[in-house]
C-alpha cells in the first residue's frame, strides 16, 4: 500500500490479510509508521490507522492506494542490485483514493507535535490505536 503525504515523502508498507482482517509489515525511522496487526476490517480502516502518527512539521496523508506489484510482470523488484524505478513510478502514476482527516484534526496534532519533540527531542508515541501496531524497535521507547 503506498501512503500519499501533502509533503511528497510518501510511505510505502506490505499489507497482508488475515481471517479477512487487514494488517502491515512496516519499517521506518518514525515509530509510528511501523506494522499493524491484523485487525482492520478494511484497507481503509488499516491506512486510517496510520492518519495520526503521519503528521510532523510537513507531513500528513491525502492519499492511499493498494497495488500488488506482481503486475509489473517480470520485473525482479524483490532482487534486483540496480535501482526500482518501475515501482516507484508505478506507484506514484496509481490512482490513490482520498483520505481527508479534517483540518482541525490536523491542526491539533501537528501542534501537540511541535509541542513534544520541543519538549523532549524525540517523536512522540501518545496516538490512539496503539494496541493494533506491532512491536516498536527499543531505539523508539
Amino acid at each position: 500500500m503506498s501512503l500519499k503525504s501533502i509533503d511528497y515523502l510518501d510511505h510505502v508498507i506490505f499489507v497482508y490479510r488475515k481471517r479477512d482482517r487487514w494488517g502491515s509489515v512496516a519499517r521506518s525511522r518514525d515509530p509510528g509508521l511501523h506494522g499493524r496487526k491484523p485487525v482492520f476490517r478494511s484497507i481503509r480502516a488499516l491506512a486510517m490507522s496510520y492518519f495520526d502518527p503521519y503528521i510532523d512539521f510537513t507531513g500528513c496523508i491525502t492519499g492511499y492506494a493498494v497495488y500488488d506489484l506482481r503486475r509489473l510482470g517480470g520485473y525482479d523488484w524483490r532482487f534486483a542490485r540496480k535501482n526500482m524505478w518501475a515501482v516507484e513510478r508505478a506507484l506514484v502514476r496509481y490512482r490513490h483514493k482520498p483520505i481527508k482527516g479534517g483540518r482541525a484534526r490536523i491542526r491539533r496534532f501537528r501542534t501537540r507535535y511541535r509541542a513534544y519533540r520541543a519538549k523532549y527531542n524525540k517523536k512522540p508515541l501518545f496516538y490512539r490505536g496503539r494496541e493494533r501496531w506491532t512491536e516498536i524497535p527499543e531505539e523508539f521507547l
